[in-house]
């Protein structure tokens, strides 16, 4: 009897180990994981190399994951923390948010960078695998959804356009900026840093209107 498939999710379906020894072994498995992953590819990567890799078992293994595609949603969530919250370096100009929008670009695209490989793998399975089409689908959304946030509340404050559906603008600049990201990351196209920074922020504030508000509101 074929085995139905679950669909595979960000959070795992093995409850969380609560003890530090449990976290800190958890830990080792999707640092090991990623290894494997960037090291051979997705569809050739083994549990016995991720064990081999962790030094630990394949009975332990099974403690914290049910099989590879969970622990590749496990090292994914870890890069989405990490480009969602990749440490801004500090803004003085709390007021302008064409700033914060550069320093936001800046370190999106620095974490980018440092994930490259994962990128590429997460591209190319999602094409072969719905499951993990899924997983990237809602990984987008996360993006989208915080962006989004961040547009309607520079509307509320009369420095963005109040006629733009933050949530499809949102869609728009961030695919945008994710789609550059592959193909001067992964696909190696030859970019100045910094002049992606610029465009893709000026891009931004041109897209919301922002520095036609910023001089009507006197900033």
């Amino acid at each position: 009897m074929k085995r139905e498939r679950v669909p595979v999710t960000e959070c795992t379906a093995r409850r969380p180990p609560l003890t530090r020894r449990g976290i800190r072994t958890r830990g080792v498995l999707v640092n090991a994981a990623r290894v494997v992953f960037e090291r051979d590819g997705y569809l050739a990567a083994r549990l016995t190399d991720i064990t081999a890799e962790a030094d630990c078992s394949i009975g332990t293994f099974y403690t914290y994951f049910n099989d590879k595609e969970e622990i590749f949603a496990a090292v994914m969530e870890a890069t989405k923390n990490e480009m969602l919250d990749p440490g801004m370096e500090h803004v003085d100009e709390i007021d302008d948010p064409s700033a914060i929008i550069e320093a936001s670009n800046r370190a999106y695209f620095e974490s980018y960078r440092r994930n490259a490989k994962l990128m590429q793998l997460l591209e190319q399975v999602a094409s072969i695998d719905p499951d993990v089409r899924e997983l990237r689908q809602s990984r987008s959304q996360v993006f989208v959804e915080r962006n989004a946030s961040g547009i309607k509340d520079l509307q509320q404050r009369g420095l963005a356009d109040p006629e733009l559906d933050p949530v499809m603008a949102s869609r728009t600049l961030s695919g945008m900026t994710s789609r550059i990201a592959f193909s001067t990351f992964v696909l190696n196209e030859k970019v100045d840093f910094e002049v992606l920074v610029y465009t893709t922020t000026r891009l931004w504030c041109n897209g919301l209107r922002i520095a036609d508000h910023l001089c009507r509101a006197g900033v």
